[in-house]
């Protein structure tokens, strides 16, 4: 029996598709979404093509699913400090932007792969559509920690409001991200989150500084 027969009936099903999501994620890094061929992907993953084709049904099925792999994994990091933190809802919102605006969430290599995938998603039907999944995957969540906070505060908000305040939050947050990513000596230490906070706390009215000042 090879090596690839024992491969095969050893790991289960998922954990070889997220091997082959893991190679396609390391190449488009690497080399963009071009350079991702299924050929390179069956060599860095050490399986053949045929292995690949059992799983996707087209190069495209694959670089879909490594995508939105990696958004929704940044999300799950990106909030876990959040969603582990006892205390306040202002804490755990000051969590979450902390957490946005550091390592590991900060990372040049996360730069690379939104950069390598930015052109398909404004070019591929698929591609947008699980753009748009993830994003509101991570907006929502964003919310719920939002109309926490404003109402532990004695200032419900409305749905329409916290959606506004939502997409705003992330606009910024997203930014500073970026920029950190792609310039990571270009900020001092700890200045990424302090402008995040700031920005948070002005846009809506809770006072995320202090909060931080407490630690």
């Amino acid at each position: 029996m090879n090596d690839e027969r024992r491969k095969f009936k050893r790991e289960p099903a998922e954990a070889r598709k997220e091997a082959l999501i893991l190679a396609t994620l390391e190449l488009v890094a690497e080399n963009g979404v071009r350079g991702a061929t299924v050929r390179a992907i069956a060599e860095r993953a050490d399986v053949t093509q045929g292995l690949i084709r059992h799983y996707f049904s087209s190069k495209e099925e694959l670089i879909i699913a490594a995508y939105e792999h990696h958004m929704t994994a940044m999300t799950d990091e990106t909030f876990a400090p959040a969603a582990g933190a006892d205390g306040t809802a202002l804490q755990r919102l000051t969590a979450f932007v902390n957490a946005s605006l550091t390592p590991p969430v900060v990372d040049p290599r996360s730069i690379a792969l939104w950069a390598s995938f930015l052109n398909k998603v404004q070019q591929d039907p698929q591609m947008k559509a699980t753009h748009e999944r993830t994003y509101a995957y991570f907006r929502d969540r964003l919310e719920v920690l939002i109309a926490a906070a404003l109402k532990e505060a004695g200032r419900p908000a409305p749905a329409a409001r916290l959606r506004r305040l939502a997409i705003a939050c992330n606009a910024v947050i997203d930014g500073l991200w970026l920029e950190g990513g792609a310039l990571p000596d270009a900020f001092g230490p700890g200045e990424l989150v302090e402008i995040g906070r700031h920005s948070v706390a002005a846009i809506t009215g809770l006072n995320l500084e202090q909060e931080a000042e407490k630690k």
